[in-house]
């Protein structure tokens, strides 16, 4: 068995404060919108805007973090080896298959992780940005009679938000899931935690979806 470097520092920090973040904001947030009471309404508006800020900056600084290092380049979609990895999380995961992806540096996510992750990039992040910001900032916008708001309520804004927070925990759950399916339940958070990925196949002839 041979390990594989495959996260660095930055990612790691950047995923784990990230998920910190996230799930305060998730918790914060449905107080705010009245499920529960925890913090009380003042300290968790505050915090959860707090929060969205720092998230925000993280965000920033993560995407510059992508393209200086050409990180990026690991969520552009790939059909290939699609239909093993489809038919390994609905049947084979369940029957001791083997894993039909094989984790390199340059590849770090099989073809559905890259289409997940992009999904949340390019959709669920920017809607929860826009709508948190418009939310926010709902009452300066309007007195600008800024055209991206006009006509929508104040009402409408805090849907779209609860719509893009809900997303976002469907999200963190079929992540959580999904980490506990390595080759044991703990593999993919350690190699989240330390970097480094256990190749059981480390043979040039295993199947790749490299880009």
């Amino acid at each position: 068995m041979a390990r594989i470097y495959i996260f660095k520092r930055f990612e790691r920090f950047w995923h784990w404060a990230q998920a910190a973040l996230i799930i305060f904001m998730l918790v914060s947030g449905f107080e705010i919108h009245g499920s529960y009471i925890l913090l009380g309404w003042e300290r968790a508006a505050n915090l959860h805007t707090t929060a969205a800020w720092t998230l925000i900056g993280l965000w920033l600084f993560a995407i510059f973090w992508h393209f200086t290092t050409g990180e990026w380049k690991q969520y552009i979609p790939t059909g290939k080896n699609i239909l093993g990895v489809m038919n390994y999380y609905s049947v084979g995961i369940f029957t001791g298959a083997p894993h039909p992806f094989r984790v390199t540096q340059l590849s770090k996510h099989n073809p559905l992780q890259r289409l997940a992750y992009l999904l949340v990039k390019l959709f669920i992040n920017p809607l929860i940005w826009v709508s948190g910001l418009a939310y926010l900032y709902y009452n300066e916008l309007a007195a600008l009679k800024t055209p991206a708001i006009a006509g929508i309520s104040l009402g409408s804004i805090a849907l779209v938000h609860t719509a893009a927070a809900f997303m976002m925990l469907a999200f963190l759950i079929g992540h959580l899931y999904l980490s506990t399916t390595g080759h044991t339940p703990l593999a993919h958070i350690k190699a989240m935690i330390t970097g480094w990925e256990d190749d059981h196949d480390p043979s040039p002839k295993a199947p790749s979806a490299a880009a």
